[in-house]
């Protein structure tokens, strides 16, 4: 990161940034062409990894690039502020932004499924719990990235 001075490294920090997110933009790779999907997700911590839970249909461009996992970049921001300035170029932003890599699968498994479904409805609408039908999980494809690399900035 070129602006050290507005990097965030303090783990409770970033997850809290993550917390205040609504929107996350994953990037995959469509053979050399950049594909690129805002969604909704749902954020979990276990053992001191992240994990962010996604869901969409059960077809598609974004279902067949996962199909057997695939590596996918990401971006998440929030707390945009325009600072006006006198002239073009004293205009800034205040920002808050993570951005890195990881590895995206689908999940199966039904416990899975519902434990994401969750996370991604806590995120999206502060709902602590929700239960689900065999018949909602079978209908809905969840997937989880497992980030390997994160990145933070913070611009007051």
């Amino acid at each position: 990161m070129r602006r050290k001075d507005r990097e965030i490294t303090d783990d409770l920090q970033i997850d809290g940034i993550i917390r205040r997110c609504h929107c996350c933009r994953l990037g995959f790779n469509d053979n050399g062409e950049v594909y690129i999907v805002p969604l909704n997700f749902g954020f979990v911590k276990n053992g001191g990894r992240r994990y962010f839970y996604f869901h969409g249909a059960n077809a598609g461009r974004k279902y067949d690039l996962m199909l057997g996992g695939c590596d996918v970049g990401f971006e998440l921001d929030c707390g945009y502020e325009l600072h006006i300035a006198d002239s073009p170029c004293g205009y800034s932003a205040a920002f808050s932004s993570v951005i890195g890599t990881g590895h995206a699968v689908i999940i199966t498994d039904p416990e899975e499924k519902a434990a994401g479904l969750r996370s991604l409805m806590k995120q999206a609408a502060g709902m602590e719990s929700c239960e689900f039908t065999p018949e909602e999980l079978a209908s809905v494809c969840i997937f989880r990235l497992e980030i390997e690399k994160i990145s933070c900035k913070v611009h007051l």
